[in-house]
């Protein structure tokens, strides 16, 4: 009989349960997890000892898995732990540390084939770590200035000509209650007379790619599923993010170079899946921008039909 697969995911990620729809199609044994059904609605029971390495199991009211047969983890932005109701803020935190620390420490151990596993997500997710890698790896980047120093950035600036500010890191915030996304800004001179607030943290600038077109590029394994996008739009151009209406997709083929240069980084940053982005120029070069061991993906499979659903299923079933 296979291993089963576990999915660790937010109970109400959609493109996650396309996958598991699709596991469950093909007859895969699937136990399906939240981080935030722990402690109240999942229970774990996990012993080690110098005869055997862990054992125990996950289990919820209906259901339960052992810890030694999973043969696969799919791990996909799972929720936060909720707790009872009464306890202070301090005793929260500490709950929470304790469950980080306990559950997820049990779930890493787990000797089996991930996509992708916490600790190589949390490397992954490093934008200097991406750019040093893509480029020891052969792909082509844009130049890169992070910094909190302000006459770094008119130097900057004035070497490049056209440059782009951007998040460092994730580029979603919560403010008022609402969310707000930051999108890419390519700078004017004006921008740049008033750099007041750019000591206040990190900044990350790069020289503006000139873009015939960007392109999202699935990796499953060793398969990739490559999406231009065209934007319809000013604004679009600069972000294709900020005006998702504007765009138009289609299916392309990525360059040798291109394909090589991302299996080494996909290996390199030891992760089984990721979405990347490129900027390909009017000359038809390829300029890697970055890769995101979370990315989302449904939308573009239903813009492209792109299989790429099916294709996480079959890596995750273990099949090559």
């Amino acid at each position: 009989m296979a291993a089963p697969i576990l999915v660790i995911a937010a109970a109400d990620d959609w493109p996650t349960d396309r996958v598991v729809t699709e596991l469950r199609r093909r007859g895969a044994e699937v136990f399906r997890m939240d981080t935030a059904d722990f402690p109240q609605r999942l229970s774990l029971a996990g012993r080690i000892d110098q005869e055997a390495a862990w054992t125990g199991a996950l289990s919820t009211e209906h259901r339960a898995v052992d810890l030694v047969r999973v043969g696969t983890v799919y791990y996909r932005s799972p929720g936060a732990f909720r707790f009872p109701d009464g306890l202070s803020g301090p005793e929260e935190r500490f709950a929470a540390s304790q469950a980080r620390a306990g559950l997820g420490g049990i779930l890493s151990s787990l000797k089996c084939r991930w996509m992708n596993h916490p600790a190589s997500m949390a490397r992954a997710e490093y934008k200097p770590v991406q750019l040093a890698e893509a480029r020891n790896c052969g792909l082509r980047i844009p130049p890169t200035l992070i910094t909190n120093r302000p006459q770094d950035v008119l130097d900057f600036a004035d070497a490049l000509g056209d440059v782009v500010c951007k998040p460092v890191a994730s580029p979603v915030l919560i403010e008022g209650g609402l969310l707000k996304s930051v999108y890419t800004k390519r700078l004017k001179r004006a921008d740049l007379h008033d750099l007041r607030g750019i000591d206040t943290t990190a900044h990350l600038f790069q020289g503006w790619v000139a873009k015939e077109y960007e392109v999202r590029l699935t990796v499953v394994g060793d398969r990739m599923f490559a999406a231009a996008i065209h934007a319809g739009s000013d604004a679009g151009h600069e972000d294709w993010r900020s005006d998702y209406g504007s765009l138009a997709y289609s299916r392309t083929s990525v360059p040798t170079p291109v394909a090589v240069g991302m299996r080494l980084l996909m290996r390199r940053l030891g992760l089984r899946y990721g979405a990347a982005d490129f900027v390909v120029g009017p000359g038809g070069g390829w300029t890697f921008l970055e890769v995101n061991p979370c990315g989302q993906w449904d939308w573009i499979q239903g813009a492209t039909d792109l299989p790429i659903a099916e294709a996480i299923a079959h890596d995750l079933e273990g099949a090559t």
